[in-house]
């Protein structure tokens, strides 16, 4: 099948599909925060429709225990690969607001960039195929593959109720590999296919001193302040050169070859371009690793938010009844968040200051890290695709953040996962003022348009 006219029918399309990411884009779809059911609803509903626009696809919209999932498949292509595409709906929330140029939900085009909290992760990547498969069906009648759509509204949480649904719908779901609209590419400088992930672990904590808040004059000396307690307690998780402290944190992490740590060595990377691109002045973390070795193949420890006490202007002379600590742990082969949310708890349970009194709330569920073999015939594919947008081989690398969905579909189906993403590391999602190269919107239609004329092709 030519894809010539497909291509030719995306590039008259151009406007009108950023359009229409910028209509996506607006929708509030966080889905941590309760208040924003309803944009959640919206925004499943927006996917729905757009992919019933796209062509002859079967559309559904299947409710989970937590926020639904858009699902649509065309089948006709017999003899041909079936692949399961996947990308989520919902966003992190925008705060915070004040550092925003322009307001995260109000999508602003600024020097080749559309500006909006979501636009990179993942909805402008994740309405590309649509918008391919739209083209495929117009210009040709049909596509190369098999085609099933898979979007959820639970990844920026975790994913929680994702495992679940993949157990009761195999059959469903049931393709030869999974294309992961969800993922970004390392840099804006080189393509580049993402062949690990690392998994996540969650807790939250509180430490509480007396029963109320204190007057600092009257009972300063007296009892323990919860806020000096947490910052001994968070302190005593890490030694003094970044490496976990927590016993039994590192036993089943599985140490790199020599030919890996190589393969890592010879990426064009160095550490003080990166600090210049985070603004920091200087890298940390577990000795005797390389900063990208620490990023993609070692496990961590973040402390992601730490409060208590007077927090507004001027000054509140107390002493804070309670602490409170947010923590994610970044996992590689072979670890459990289970089993590291047991040990971290253990830690903290043994190291609890004098005089306060601690509880933990574990997250409600966790993410195991993924990989794909370098010889995978759909990222052999990918790799050819990308070769032919950008004239030269992608960089293989690894992801140091998390995406759920890798991990889980090759324990319950045993597919792997390909990412397929056209958003950067460096478009800010996760903070203030995200954004979508529109360039990258472009490139990245012409890219997966090819990819499926590959895989339909049965070549690589």
């Amino acid at each position: 099948m030519s894809n010539d006219n497909v291509l030719a029918l995306l590039a008259k399309s151009h406007d009108r599909i950023l359009s229409e990411l910028v209509t996506f884009a607006s929708i509030p779809s966080v889905s941590t925060d309760p208040a924003h059911a309803p944009d959640i609803a919206a925004a499943a509903q927006w996917v729905a429709t757009a992919l019933a626009a796209a062509g002859p696809f079967t559309v559904r919209t299947i409710p989970t225990p937590g926020n639904p999932i858009v699902y649509g498949e065309w089948l006709g292509a017999p003899g041909k690969l079936t692949v399961l595409v996947y990308g989520h709906y919902d966003v992190q929330p925008p705060d915070p607001l004040d550092k925003w140029h322009s307001p995260p939900y109000t999508p602003t085009v600024r020097d080749g960039r559309l500006y909006a909290r979501g636009v990179s992760d993942d909805k402008g990547p994740m309405l590309i195929p649509i918008k391919v498969a739209e083209a495929f069906f117009a210009a040709t009648g049909g596509l190369p593959i098999n085609i099933k759509c898979m979007f959820e509204g639970e990844e920026e949480v975790g994913s929680p109720s994702l495992d679940a649904f993949i157990q009761n719908n195999k059959e469903l779901l049931a393709a030869d590999v999974v294309l992961s609209a969800d993922g970004a590419m390392w840099r804006i400088d080189e393509p580049s296919l993402t062949v690990a992930s690392r998994g996540l672990a969650g807790l939250e904590f509180t430490l509480t001193g007396a029963s109320k808040d204190l007057h600092s004059g009257r009972h300063g000396g007296g009892v323990a302040n919860a806020l000096h307690a947490m910052a001994s307690l968070v302190a005593s998780l890490h030694e003094p050169d970044g490496r976990v402290a927590v016993a039994g944190f590192y036993d089943r992490v599985q140490e790199l070859t020599a030919a890996e740590r190589a393969d890592i060595a010879a990426l064009p990377f160095n550490d003080a371009t990166y600090l210049a691109q985070v603004g920091a002045s200087a890298t940390f973390g577990e000795a005797g690793y390389t900063t990208l070795e620490r990023q993609w193949t070692r496990p961590t420890l973040e402390i992601n938010g730490m409060w208590g006490g007077y927090q507004g202007p001027g000054e509140k002379t107390v002493i804070p009844t309670e602490a409170h600590a947010k923590i994610t742990c970044r996992l590689v082969p072979d670890q459990d968040p289970a089993d590291v949310v047991a040990l971290v708890t253990r830690h903290l349970e043994s190291h609890v200051p004098p005089g306060t009194r601690l509880s933990i709330s574990a997250g409600d569920h966790g993410a195991r890290p993924a990989h794909i073999a370098t010889d995978h015939f759909a990222l052999q594919a990918a790799d050819v695709a990308l070769q032919a947008v950008y004239g030269v081989r992608p960089l293989i690398v690894r992801m140091g953040g998390t995406v759920p969905i890798a991990e889980l579909f090759k324990r319950h189906m045993g597919l792997d996962t390909v990412f397929f993403s056209f958003s950067t590391a460096d478009e800010d999602y996760h903070a203030p003022n995200e954004f979508f190269r529109i360039h990258r919107l472009h490139e990245g239609l012409e890219a997966w348009t090819r990819y499926w004329t590959i895989l339909g092709e049965g070549r690589a």
